[in-house]
């Protein structure tokens, strides 16, 4: 790393109309410590899994087939290696489980020289399971009691922190939309790939209100949005994305329930003129409610601007 920082100065001295990109093992360098070798201008570049759009062209799709590839898409994941190939589920899911082991190896227990990896590796399946849930360190604490085990929360909050630093999960944090605060409790987390939630526990059409969730909050992070679950008196939003001035509100569910307008009816009580979406898969739900989109979930992922 001393002789990349070396380059860097040696470059930029020489000819300022430079770009350098690094990349390489997060165990040896993660990103929160790049500025201690690299003084000056840098910037970090955030890389995600396929959105749809993506994965439509590593499939030769054209656009106007979004919503017969979303399913698939679903299904298999955005790892590129399984984007650009043929695999059937089981391989794909094999090539995530590999993916994952990898990184829950080499970048996390090697690194921080993790003792119990078997409850660890509880904690992080505690975590997966219940991908787009609200819960705390404590809650998980209090859940290894019942099975008879003990971590402190301590501990717990530092398994969290180093699996957010190896990109398997993302924060999701709440953002009380009254006192315009960002809360500090009862968080929620995403994955880098929902294929990574299929490797460990299968794929189950349970899952894909969940996993929608994860979708979408994933494409919301591709653009730049900062995402948050919002809470509006005893309400929840899915998520409140700030990007500069804008602002939009997302409800996302599989399909919107007979006679029930419960997505709508916590959208509407924001009163405020930014964009509001119900994101579904219900094709016979969609149109507009009270100024409230509904839209399925492959068009809301392919808009250009939302």
């Amino acid at each position: 790393m001393i002789i990349i920082a070396s380059l860097w100065r040696l470059l930029f001295l020489e000819n300022s109309d430079v770009d350098i990109y690094i990349t390489g093992s997060k165990s040896k360098l993660m990103s929160s410590e790049i500025s201690t070798y690299l003084t000056g201008r840098y910037v970090t570049i955030p890389v995600y899994t396929l959105s749809l759009r993506e994965y439509l062209t590593f499939k030769n799709k054209a656009e106007s087939q979004a919503r017969d590839v979303f399913d698939e898409y679903v299904q298999y994941g955005g790892f590129p290696l399984v984007g650009i190939s043929n695999f059937d589920t089981k391989a794909a899911y094999q090539i995530a489980d590999g993916i994952y082991a990898s990184v829950i190896t080499r970048d996390i227990s090697k690194r921080h020289k993790i003792r119990n990896k078997e409850l660890f590796d509880r904690v992080v399946r505690y975590v997966i399971e219940n991908v787009g849930m609200t819960f705390s360190a404590n809650t998980i604490v209090k859940f290894l009691k019942s099975e008879n085990r003990s971590l402190s929360v301590e501990t717990i909050y530092n398994y969290l922190e180093w699996l957010g630093e190896a990109f398997i999960i993302y924060p999701c944090q709440r953002y009380d939309l009254k006192g315009k605060a960002v809360l500090k409790t009862q968080e929620k987390y995403y994955l880098s790939d929902i294929s990574i939630k299929y490797s460990q526990m299968g794929f189950d059409t349970k899952m894909l209100s969940a996993v929608f969730e994860n979708i979408v909050y994933l494409e919301m992070k591709r653009r730049g949005y900062e995402v948050y679950i919002g809470k509006n008196n005893t309400k929840e939003i899915d998520f409140v994305a700030v990007r500069r001035d804008e602002k939009v509100y997302v409800q996302v569910c599989v399909q919107l329930p007979d006679g029930s307008d419960r997505e709508t009816a916590n959208l509407m009580d924001i009163k405020d003129h930014y964009h509001k979406y119900v994101v579904c898969r219900d094709t016979l739900a969609l149109g507009n409610d009270n100024g409230i989109e509904i839209v399925h979930i492959a068009d809301f992922l392919m808009r250009d601007n939302w």
